[in-house]
């Protein structure tokens, strides 16, 4: 009877980091199953959109795939300590732990192998095309604008060789039809018109200046797409590389018998 009382402690610990340990491996099954899902696509969506919108969900995918990866790990930890601590306690196992830990090291064998190669794989590719897509996306806007640049340099320059234009500019400032805001502009305008008469190359010189500062503000965002996707490639590949070592190594221990050994509850005769 003492010695009945003696394991009741072992027992309702061990039970209690089974239940944990199980708790959080299935709700952690749970949401990589929900993960998994694709999101709708819209009948109108172009294929470019389709294809951005898949980037972009496998990238979230498997970034939580690897942020949440330790959640089972944890899991798994418990479980195999409650099994531990029946082993030490002198518990026999029951039939269906058998079960339980066949399966906590299959499904621990397979997060290795997930997290060793296609997790940081998909990863770190999406993260890849997200970012070229970026950068296309940042010299497309810099092609514009510096296409805007050109065109209006274009339309001051013939404005500038058009004195009827410039005589109805002044008429117009003159006439006081024009007030407020309105006239702010055109006198700004005008006297813009005049100093640029006055000196031809200071158009020239602001046109490059502010192709200048787009070419480096360019630079400045790729850089920084660069970088980000350096980082983001690094921190998730390191990650993913430990998830991997440290599932395949419960794996390992467990068949092995180097966690979760126990003594099996005798069948009866």
């Amino acid at each position: 009877m003492k010695a009945t009382n003696s394991r009741q402690p072992s027992s309702i610990t061990s039970n209690i980091l089974k239940v944990v340990g199980l708790i959080l491996i299935l709700s952690s099954l749970i949401d990589y199953a929900v993960l998994l899902i694709p999101p709708a696509t819209p009948s109108n969506a172009v294929p470019e959109q389709v294809q951005l919108g898949f980037l972009q969900w496998q990238q979230n995918v498997t970034f939580q795939l690897i942020n949440q990866g330790v959640i089972p790990m944890v899991g798994l930890a418990f479980l195999f300590a409650g099994f531990w601590v029946d082993s030490n306690s002198g518990a026999a196992r029951k039939g269906w732990e058998d079960i339980v830990r066949i399966g906590a090291l299959a499904l621990a064998g397979l997060l290795g192998l997930a997290f060793l190669l296609p997790v940081p794989i998909l990863n770190i590719n999406s993260l890849r095309l997200l970012n070229n897509q970026a950068v296309a996306q940042i010299n497309q806007r810099a092609t514009q604008v510096e296409t805007q640049i050109a065109s209006q340099s274009q339309q001051v320059s013939s404005l500038l060789q058009d004195e009827k234009k410039l005589t109805e500019l002044d008429q117009a400032i003159k006439s006081g039809q024009v007030q407020g805001e309105q006239l702010a502009r055109l006198q700004s305008l005008k006297d813009q018109l005049q100093r640029l008469k006055q000196d031809p190359k200071a158009l020239n010189q602001q046109v490059d200046a502010a192709k200048t500062q787009l070419r480096g503000g360019k630079q400045e965002a790729q850089k920084q797409a660069e970088s980000q996707f350096l980082r983001s490639s690094i921190k998730n590949g390191l990650s993913s590389l430990l998830l991997a070592i440290g599932y395949l190594a419960i794996a390992a221990l467990g068949l092995t018998g180097g966690i979760g050994g126990g003594r099996r509850k005798a069948q009866p005769r």
